[in-house]
């Protein structure tokens, strides 16, 4: 029996709420990907993606084998490890004393996590140099959201693109005549953030709350517009 087992889960939902999906990875020793499952969820929110993820990936692996997982929704983390016990103790009802949302989903993670030992470990999402087993979840569950097809290694599904928003590769700095210079173009960052409040890009399409965007020389928008523009 292995003494840990190393697994990454995430959601995604386009438009929150959009056409949302999940997805799970768990690796080997070595933590490279050897079992992994997504599937859709139809319209939902970011959140019930998030939950649905770590749901599915408790239910499919030993509870026997203490287990660490990697998530980049704090929202997810903090509800199971931070939120969940003081919920229960007020009758699944918040501070404000309104009810806890997506609950059913919260009281199926609790039940999951009776007795098992897990760590959860946050990893933020979106790095150039991020968890690569956090950008796998985060890849699968994207395709799952777009195509609203179920994928894994139990279907022979190869490995998930990289997700229509992924930061692109940052290009190696060379010296061109004793100066350094960077690889990265337009001068703006390559990192994509969740949007807190909806907006609209130079291109004149607005944006979700939730959304990923880019930081490109007159502001926030669209990652490909960011990409675009510095070409």
């Amino acid at each position: 029996m292995r003494e840990r087992v190393v697994a990454a889960c995430d959601g995604a939902s386009k438009g929150n709420p959009g056409p949302a999906g999940w997805a799970w990875v768990v690796a080997d020793d070595t933590e490279t990907p050897t079992r992994w499952e997504a599937g859709a969820l139809g319209k939902a929110t970011n959140n019930v993606a998030e939950l649905t993820a770590l749901e599915r990936l408790l239910a499919a692996t030993d509870r026997d084998v203490p287990l660490e997982i990697r998530m980049d929704s704090q929202y997810a983390m903090k509800a199971v490890t931070t939120w969940l016990p003081g919920w229960k103790r007020n009758g699944w009802k918040t501070a404000a004393g309104k009810p806890v949302a997506n609950q059913d989903l919260v009281v199926r993670i609790d039940e999951l996590l009776d007795g098992r030992s897990v760590e959860f470990r946050y990893v933020p999402a979106h790095q150039v140099d991020g968890d690569p087993l956090n950008d796998f979840a985060d890849r699968a569950a994207s395709q799952a959201a777009i195509v609203q097809e179920p994928a894994g290694s139990g279907l022979g599904s190869p490995e998930p693109p990289p997700a229509p928003d992924a930061p692109p590769a940052r290009a190696p700095r060379k010296r061109t005549g004793g100066t350094k210079t960077s690889g990265a173009r337009g001068g703006g960052s390559a990192r994509t953030i969740k949007a807190k409040f909806p907006g609209r890009c130079l291109c004149g399409r607005a944006y979700a709350a939730g959304e990923s965007i880019a930081k490109n020389a007159q502001g926030w928008g669209h990652p490909e517009c960011r990409t675009e523009a510095a070409g």
